[in-house]
């Protein structure tokens, strides 16, 4: 089964879409999503396979959402702008659709995934991405592991602290605690979650940061966690 996603800032296209992948039975439709920030957390959240994307849509376009995946899936553009296939063939699409897409010109492009991800060979491990992209406004924003100090938690949003500046996106802490390497990264309180080699002391029930003055509380219920992963 090849899990697939769909993005398209047109409801008519999405739907169009939607119903080809339906009547195939070798597809698996994870999510229809409207921007490229909705697609982004479905990619951090579950396996994808194919992704079909349109190319002309607000704030990020489908192109430059390509090139910021550090490892992203096959790929169908499909959308209403044939001036773009020159680019779209450079990042490795495997096929360029332009709308009105019929059916048999969505099968054939299909079947070159089904081709491919059919004969594909057993994943070689590599190494795991050292960053995420984070929303911030209208732009995606890169953020390297080895830049963070700590996240704070702002109810619905989260501030990530980094070595010359902030980003601050809507965001929950549980969920950005999922991206994180865990044994990089360790929550000291409801609303901290600080990288382990940026701890400079543990002094009472604070945590004090390296090229910092920032001193953040250490909750109760985390703090034995915290001592254990220093051995003490």
């Amino acid at each position: 089964m090849i899990n697939c996603l769909i993005i398209d800032d047109e409801p008519f296209a999405r739907e169009l879409l939607e119903g080809y992948v339906a009547q195939l039975p070798g597809l698996n439709l994870v999510a229809s999503c409207e921007h490229v920030f909705e697609a982004l957390e479905v990619l951090q959240q579950q396996r994808v396979d194919l992704l079909f994307s349109d190319i002309n849509m607000p704030q990020v376009n489908g192109i430059e959402f390509l090139r910021s995946l550090p490892n992203p899936p096959y790929v169908i553009f499909v959308t209403a702008s044939p001036h773009y296939a020159l680019e779209g063939f450079e990042l490795d699409a495997l096929d360029y659709v332009v709308k009105p897409v019929s059916f048999p010109r969505f099968m054939k492009a299909v079947n070159k995934a089904v081709s491919l991800l059919g004969s594909k060979p057993a994943p070689v491990a590599t190494p795991a991405p050292q960053f995420l992209f984070v929303k911030e406004g209208n732009s995606l924003q890169r953020v390297l592991f080895d830049e963070i100090y700590y996240i704070e938690g702002l109810r619905d949003y989260i501030r990530i602290v980094l070595k010359n500046r902030f980003v601050v996106t809507y965001l929950r802490m549980s969920r950005i605690e999922d991206q994180l390497p865990a044994d990089r990264f360790i929550r000291i309180q409801k609303s901290y979650i600080v990288r382990l080699d940026a701890i400079k002391a543990i002094i009472g029930n604070e945590v004090e940061l390296y090229d910092s003055t920032d001193q953040l509380p250490i909750g109760k219920q985390y703090k034995e966690l915290l001592l254990d992963r220093f051995g003490l």
